[in-house]
């Protein structure tokens, strides 16, 4: 590709609504334009990287077998009545009508298409086992849309789907497909942990894994043991127990404690000065639209997953000012667990405390010395909180730590959630009818453009991965006017071309500064500069990643360019 002709309009200026370092570079660098909020064109640059991970995932796909299909992104609301998710799913689905004033959804992903698709085309064992998987624009209406391909409301998903007869051969495929996106995630260069997940609005009936790229700008959190690989979301997490259990020793009686205008934990620990460890906080929630009140310690945070997951409710959500009154008798700020006649979820950690102060349901009046078990009932205990930065893996006991992360790739067992709902048999061996076993996995492609940049950058630009870079070598003839150098630029430029190397030609009439901006900005892996030796065929050769450049003979430089890129072109042979 010759610069000259190449729609790759460069910005000098960071935009201003830009928050994340990927989505300032992607504009920047001409990779992308947005057309909406969280609608993004891809221009040539974005479109080739774009092209490189999904040629990656497809290779990792068909080696472990999987089929590629194209499913509608348009879906009848009939599918997902069915599968019940059609209320379930949110405002984040995007709903539409037709002429007819027939309900569709645009997908977000495609579960009912493809188990109805199964249903319709196999009812024999013998086709199975089976998976399938596209790469398809989905949809989702995202209320806040940001930071650039990290959230949109319309991106790239490789999503697959898979069939069994039964649950040893989910297991199988399972992991073939784990370690398939282990060697993806690998090959796009990302520094990224895989970790035990909850389904979510997908959800299913076993095992679950996020593969998380870490980046400070990730909304998630990872869980991560240094000791034993324990890693999970912190949704997920579990630590290990750090309080010993409450030994039988006689505590002073419940103590009614007017506390004015002090509604929060810091204003209790600031103001009066007992410890957040000695503190519960008590919690109201609508769970299915029904009040439940979890309490855990002063520090710690209701893990809401946990909680909804214990509950089986399908919504979940803080109860507001007026819910709070009802049910306790006083304004926010004074729920405690005592006396309180909703279901109360106790955190394991608060039933191992003595004793310790908690709301009274009165306006300003707490209780102190109150005792777990004896003032409030603990036959819902349990682990409720969100694991905290020196905690203790649950399963080694070394230090916790915590991460940012960006999830690029979710896997799921789903079991048969989906082919009870709607009807995805088989005759199995014995000649009975039986449900099909379902897997389902996920990997956001254009969010993996996004997640890449974050971890791959410098002050300069952009610093591509060989295995995503738009071009593998940047060739920039100093002086274009000068026939030496143009004519060995040209040169070097035909000749990579037949080898097989991806060259991008800056053969524009350019300033050398804005030429070298340009090129740092873009970040394309290698950079062959044609200079004043020119005419002794010697040019500089610099790799984006590396602090100095080097004078080499041109066929030094195609030498190095070649040690470079057939080991990358050979990884999908």
């Amino acid at each position: 590709m010759r610069q000259q002709n190449l729609l790759m309009p460069t910005l000098r200026e960071v935009p201003s609504d830009a928050e994340a370092a990927s989505h300032r570079l992607m504009l920047r660098a001409g990779l992308i334009r947005p057309l909406a909020a969280g609608v993004y064109t891809y221009l040539p640059l974005g479109r080739r990287a774009l092209r490189k991970a999904e040629a990656i995932v497809r290779e990792e796909m068909d080696r472990i077998g999987a089929q590629e299909v194209l499913l509608p992104a348009m879906q009848p609301a009939e599918l997902w009545r069915e599968s019940g998710r059609y209320d379930v799913y949110g405002p984040e689905l995007v709903r539409l009508r037709d002429r007819h004033d027939r309900e569709f959804a645009l997908g977000p992903t495609h579960e009912e298409v493809v188990t109805a698709l199964v249903r319709d085309e196999i009812s024999s064992y013998r086709k199975l086992p089976l998976t399938v998987y596209q790469i398809q624009t989905k949809f989702r209406d995202e209320r806040r849309p940001r930071y650039g391909l990290l959230r949109g409301r319309e991106f790239l998903m490789k999503d697959a789907y898979s069939f069994d007869t039964d649950w040893e051969g989910l297991d199988v495929t399972y992991r073939a497909m784990y370690e398939a996106y282990h060697r993806i995630f690998t090959r796009c260069g990302l520094n990224y942990r895989a970790v035990e997940a909850d389904a979510g609005a997908i959800g299913g009936e076993g095992e679950t894994h996020e593969f998380m790229a870490l980046a400070e700008i990730g909304e998630d959190t990872v869980v991560a043991c240094g000791g034993c690989g324990y890693a999970a979301n912190l949704e997920k997490a579990e630590a290990a127990a750090v309080r010993a259990a409450v030994v039988e020793e006689a505590a002073p009686p419940l103590e009614r404690w007017h506390t004015p205008d002090i509604r929060t934990i810091a204003q209790l620990t600031e103001q009066l000065g007992p410890e957040a460890s000695r503190l519960m906080k008590t919690l109201l929630y609508l769970a299915d639209g029904k009040p439940v009140a979890v309490v855990v310690r002063g520090a710690d945070e209701v893990n809401e997953l946990k909680v909804q997951r214990v509950l089986g409710a399908i919504q979940l959500e803080l109860a507001d000012a007026d819910t709070v009154q009802s049910v306790t008798g006083a304004p926010v700020g004074f729920a405690g667990p005592v006396g309180l006649n909703v279901p109360l979820l106790v955190d394991r950690e608060v039933a191992a405390l003595s004793e310790g102060i908690t709301g009274a349901n009165e306006r300003d009046y707490h209780y102190r010395h109150v005792r777990p078990g004896r003032d409030f009932p603990l036959a819902h205990t349990g682990d409720f909180r969100e694991v905290r930065l020196g905690d203790r893996c649950v399963r080694c006991g070394e230090p916790l730590t915590l991460h940012r992360g960006i999830e690029v790739g979710h896997v799921f067992k789903l079991g048969m959630k989906y082919s009870t709902a709607l009807g995805a048999r088989v005759t199995g061996v014995s000649g009975t009818e039986q449900d099909i076993i379902m897997g389902c996995y996920g990997i956001g492609v254009s969010r993996l453009l996004s997640a890449v940049l974050e971890q791959h950058h410098d002050e300069q630009g952009i610093v591509w991965p060989l295995s995503l870079a738009p071009f593998h070598v940047h060739i920039i003839p100093v002086a274009v006017a000068d026939d030496a150098q143009r004519e060995l630029a040209e040169e070097l430029y035909e000749r990579l071309h037949v080898l097989g190397v991806e060259v991008l030609l800056d053969d524009r009439e350019e300033r050398p500064g804005v030429k070298f901006k340009d090129a740092d900005l873009i970040g394309l892996p290698v950079r062959l500069v044609v200079g004043k030796r020119a005419g002794e065929r010697v040019i500089e050769y610099k790799e984006r990643r590396a602090p100095e450049a080097e004078q080499l003979t041109v066929e030094e430089a195609v030498r190095r360019v070649l040690e470079l890129v057939k080991p990358v072109a050979s990884e999908g042979a």
